[in-house]
């Protein structure tokens, strides 16, 4: 099976015959417009799709092709951090509050959570922190022997702080001990911070490249492999690459 992420950067719609190209069987989309409130080409290609977002033109979306099927699992819980003596309410949070994840399975058999960190220059929980507090939710539920997690995560380990339990390489030790590893580190042999291979051109300028997609994976899946897209023929349509998966036992 072929899964494909890709952050489209916005007017999926206009982007639909080249995405088209890479035959994936599910196609998950961050920053994509509603195919219900857009125009009816749209609509028609997006089939039994998935979208949540915070309005009409930037969400993610999930399409399913080639008759394979795809369901939303509904996730919601709370977690409230203990043996603080404090009243503020950053100290509780639930599901519906972080931004923005999407569970579905696919064919009814392999569980996946789409990701697309948000965050503010207010949130002091922006991005990774958003996806860690998604976690300490929801740990239980992400511990699955068919589990994988891939979207943009707008995260690296070189921004590491070290007055933060959320960091990123504290976040991949976490997934680690659930029984969850990054496909492309694995794939390609390479460390968190040490990525050869760019999935992000901050304002389209290769001289500003980073690592911020990622897929986990649980170990049945350890035969998977990964690729990215080159910049030559996706940096015009987006600032990220694709992020191109086989899943594999």
């Amino acid at each position: 099976m072929k899964i494909v992420s890709w952050n489209c950067n916005g007017a999926l719609r206009n982007k639909i015959k080249e995405i088209d190209k890479l035959n994936a069987d599910i196609l998950i989309i961050q920053e994509c417009e509603n195919p219900a409130k857009s125009v009816a080409k749209y609509q028609e290609w997006a089939g039994n799709y998935l979208w949540i977002g915070d309005n009409k033109n930037k969400g993610i979306g999930v399409f399913p092709k080639n008759n394979h099927s795809v369901k939303i699992k509904e996730l919601f819980g709370k977690f409230k951090i203990s043996g603080i003596s404090s009243t503020s309410t950053s100290l509780s949070w639930d599901t519906k509050s972080l931004r923005l994840f999407l569970p579905f399975s696919i064919d009814t058999s392999i569980d996946v959570l789409g990701v697309w960190t948000k965050g503010s220059d207010s949130e002091a929980f922006g991005y990774m922190g958003q996806f860690w507090k998604f976690l300490q939710i929801h740990r239980k539920d992400l511990s699955k022997d068919e589990q994988l997690i891939i979207g943009d995560f707008n995260s690296n380990k070189q921004w590491d702080k070290k007055d933060r339990w959320w960091n990123h390489s504290d976040v991949i030790k976490e997934l680690s001990d659930m029984g969850l590893g990054s496909l492309y580190h694995q794939y390609f042999t390479e460390t968190q911070g040490d990525e050869s291979i760019p999935t992000f051109y901050l304002h389209k300028n290769k001289m500003k490249s980073y690592h911020i997609d990622y897929a986990f994976i649980s170990k049945k899946y350890h035969n998977s492999t990964i690729e990215i897209g080159q910049s030559d023929k996706w940096l015009e349509l987006s600032d990220h690459m694709p992020l191109e998966i086989e899943l594999r036992y």
